[in-house]
């Protein structure tokens, strides 16, 4: 289990993951949609998260949100480096209604995100565009490398939701136990 705090004049966060978990989560951001995506995200990717932010909400979403990603990302690097005996690439497919989101993951302990995730506008109060600057801080600060692509959908929500549930199952294929696999790398070392 990996626990971290953030203090910035922006956000105070208090996070405790744990990867191997069973999906179960306590989350607190003060953003009632974010809550409920990381919920999906935790419960789909079978990682423990407890997670509290007071942020300057009262200017916009945006802080908490990517402090959020930045938090998240380092735990999740402190959680899963240095790879070894686990599968390292992933991808999922996951369906909403009539959205369906791909991600695709591998472990390289390089960061590089690719996002064609075309949302605009709102989620009740949340800033469509805040989908976007989450991801881009879990990669930079987890240190995988993702690529997210929208395939089809018209609901924001269904789209967005999506989004962080097809995360969630690539991850948890990505860090998926297999004996034969020593270093997933041909380079000895992620």
């Amino acid at each position: 289990m990996t626990k971290l705090k953030r203090v910035t004049k922006e956000t105070q966060i208090k996070l405790s993951i744990e990867v191997y978990g069973e999906g179960k989560s306590k989350i607190q951001t003060g953003i009632g949609f974010f809550d409920h995506i990381l919920e999906g995200f935790s419960k789909h990717s079978l990682v423990d998260l407890n997670l509290n932010c007071k942020g300057d909400t009262h200017v916009d979403f945006h802080h908490s949100v990517e402090d959020v990603g930045i938090v998240l990302g380092d735990a999740l690097h402190k959680e899963i480096f240095p790879v070894s005996g686990v599968e390292r690439f992933s991808n999922a497919i996951v369906v909403m209604d009539e959205s369906a989101v791909e991600c695709v993951i591998d472990l390289s302990n390089r960061p590089y995100l690719h996002y064609d995730i075309p949302l605009e506008g709102k989620i009740g109060e949340f800033d469509c565009e805040l989908v976007e600057e989450f991801f881009r801080a879990v990669t930079l600060n987890s240190k995988i490398t993702m690529h997210l692509v929208l395939l089809r959908g018209k609901n924001k929500h269904h789209i967005a939701e999506a989004t962080f549930k097809a995360f969630a199952v690539a991850l948890r294929r990505a860090i998926t136990k297999n004996s034969r696999v020593k270093i997933p790398s041909t380079k000895g070392v992620l």
